[in-house]
């Protein structure tokens, strides 16, 4: 086993599996671009399935390509990178690629897996491309799940159990958890969590939600198709990637 293998072993198991990370580039400069490419052909797991250079062109390849993540620069000719995902229904998982570092934080709450400044680093690339694995479901059960949270929220403290909080919702690089009655927010971002948290019990519906599927109590068909899961009287929509995740669940 070599050392990035070590560091990335889901980059490096999706190799033997056929299974491939779908990647749009996103960027109005050419060399850029084939900057991009060029590392992104040191992964086995990685597929680049098409380029833009522009967000009126990327918007017409996400639609026909349907890619799982998106290397996406921020300012562009005629609409920046938050521009484009903005006109999104779904938007893929993202990772900026910029040389200005003043859009760090506006990436960060738009749950952005990472922010890599030109020129990219490949070890960053790696390590961001680890976490898309992750965030995809291409990662099996984590080993060592914690069995309890301690949160505190301002003069209040709980111990919870996981199985006892009903929903995760990201609030920028804060998460809100809910259960018992209680709704306070942990100093840790929803990514952060999802990474600790039993894939089969916990469910990423969209950019924003994770869901405990034991706390579901009804799947329900919302407005243009979307499917709505009804947590403690709220309603948690499922984006249209997670779709087939929660059928595969439903069928456990």
């Amino acid at each position: 086993m070599t050392m990035a293998d070590t560091l990335h072993p889901l980059l490096a198991s999706l190799a033997g599996t056929g299974r491939m990370i779908r990647v749009l580039v996103v960027d109005d400069e050419r060399l850029a671009r084939a900057e991009l490419r060029r590392l992104l052909a040191c992964h086995a797991g990685v597929a680049v399935v098409g380029e833009a250079a522009n967000a009126a062109e990327a918007a017409l390849q996400v639609a026909a390509l349907q890619p799982d993540l998106l290397l996406l620069d921020v300012q562009m000719p005629g609409a920046s990178g938050f521009d484009l995902l903005a006109a999104l229904d779904d938007p893929p998982e993202v990772i900026f690629t910029t040389a200005f570092d003043q859009y760090a934080l506006q990436a960060f709450e738009a749950s952005a897996l990472d922010y890599l400044m030109k020129p990219i680093e490949p070890r960053r690339l790696a390590a961001a491309l680890e976490r898309a694995a992750a965030r995809l479901g291409f990662a099996p059960a984590p080993s060592a799940i914690p069995r309890k949270l301690f949160i505190r929220d301002g003069e209040r403290c709980w111990f919870v159990r996981l199985e006892d909080i009903r929903l995760f919702e990201s609030e920028g690089n804060y998460t809100r958890l809910y259960f018992d009655g209680a709704a306070p927010l942990l100093a840790r971002s929803l990514l952060q969590l999802e990474q600790r948290l039993d894939p089969q019990q916990f469910f990423r519906a969209n950019r924003r939600h994770i869901v405990n599927l034991a706390a579901v109590r009804s799947i329900e068909n919302g407005d243009g198709g979307a499917v709505l899961l009804r947590v403690d009287g709220m309603s948690v929509e499922v984006s249209r990637r997670r779709l087939a995740t929660l059928k595969q669940l439903q069928e456990l």
